[in-house]
């Protein structure tokens, strides 16, 4: 029996993308997408997607949960590394001082980075320990909804 490959691997990713959208994120997938929505005012969460199993089991799953709060960003994004090169690039360089993550949070206020959830803090651990880190950052940088 033989699989193709990308076949196989299209699928992870259109159920990933598909995830993401479900869960209320924009997908951005070109560079000048991610500038217009990065230079938004307000409180945007960039979300770093990624096919390896942490985005699926961890970071995915804490996306979608972690933004039923008082507190929630006024945007939410993702972009697809690996997927998406150029729009996860320029996304990547707006999070200055942090290396290239995924999958990853990162959270910006009027295009400015504030804070990061990086792989080695989503890799090994459960998502409800990044939802709350991520709803500890919402508590410090957005605006009760």
């Amino acid at each position: 029996m033989s699989m193709d490959f990308n076949l196989y691997v299209n699928d992870i990713v259109r159920q990933a993308r598909e995830d993401m959208e479900q869960a209320g994120y924009e997908q951005l997938q070109t560079p000048e997408e991610v500038e217009e929505a990065l230079s938004r005012k307000g409180t945007t969460l960039v979300m770093i997607n990624s096919v390896c199993g942490c985005a699926g089991g961890v970071a995915r799953p804490a996306a979608a949960h972690a933004i039923h709060y008082d507190k929630r960003p006024d945007h939410l994004v993702t972009v697809f590394a690996g997927q998406d090169r150029e729009a996860t690039a320029k996304a990547r360089s707006y999070f200055t001082d942090y290396p290239p993550s995924s999958p990853s949070f990162a959270l910006l206020k009027d295009g400015k980075i504030c804070t990061m959830v990086e792989r080695h803090e989503i890799e090994g651990h459960d998502p409800m320990s990044v939802v709350n880190k991520l709803q500890q950052y919402f508590d410090q940088y957005c605006e009760e909804v």
